[in-house]
Order: structure tokens, then sequence, then C-alpha cells
């Protein structure tokens, strides 16, 4: 998170409660209308494409996206990364 936070214009959320949850990371970026979602998973065994499609399903299916679209953000950008060990794959699409 600390990255992420040193942006000045960007708000950015850690377990923020949005749609029907908590997401791990939320990112509000209001001068360009852009967003993240951001889930990250535990890649047991090394599958990462499973953990990473797991977390963008729990994006969806949890509306994680509704509170960005509540505040205008109109792009808004889903991650979902799995780690295992030392390595991570990370699959990105974007809301509808």
């Amino acid at each position: 998170m600390g990255i992420l936070g040193n942006q000045p214009d960007w708000i950015v959320r850690s377990n923020a409660e949005s749609g029907d949850g908590y997401s791990d990371i939320l990112i509000e970026i209001p001068e360009e209308k852009t967003g993240c979602v951001i889930e990250v998973k535990y890649a047991e065994n090394q599958s990462y494409d499973k953990a990473c499609h797991r977390a963008l399903q729990q994006i969806r299916e949890k509306r994680y996206a509704d509170e960005l679209k509540q505040n205008g953000i109109e792009t808004v950008h889903l991650y979902g990364i799995a780690c295992w060990k030392k390595e991570c794959r990370i699959v990105h699409e974007t809301a509808d």
C-alpha cells in the first residue's frame, strides 16, 4: 500500500467495504475518472491461472466495482493477483 498511498490525488483503501463484501485494495483516481479493484489470492501448487480467475470472479460476484462507479469513476480496471512463494501472476480486465 505504501507506494500507492504516495500519490497525492489518488484515494487508496485496503479491505474497504464495497458491493457485497470487502475488496483487498480499491483505488480511485478522480481527475482521470479511473479506478482499480485489486484482489489477491494464494496460488496453491503454482496454480496461478486458477487463483487469478478466482480473484476476478470474486470481484465480479461481490460487485466490488459498484462503489467506484457510484463515485463517478467511468473506467474501472480489475486485477486478480495470484502469489506463490516469491512468484506472482496478474490477470487484468476492464469492468463493464
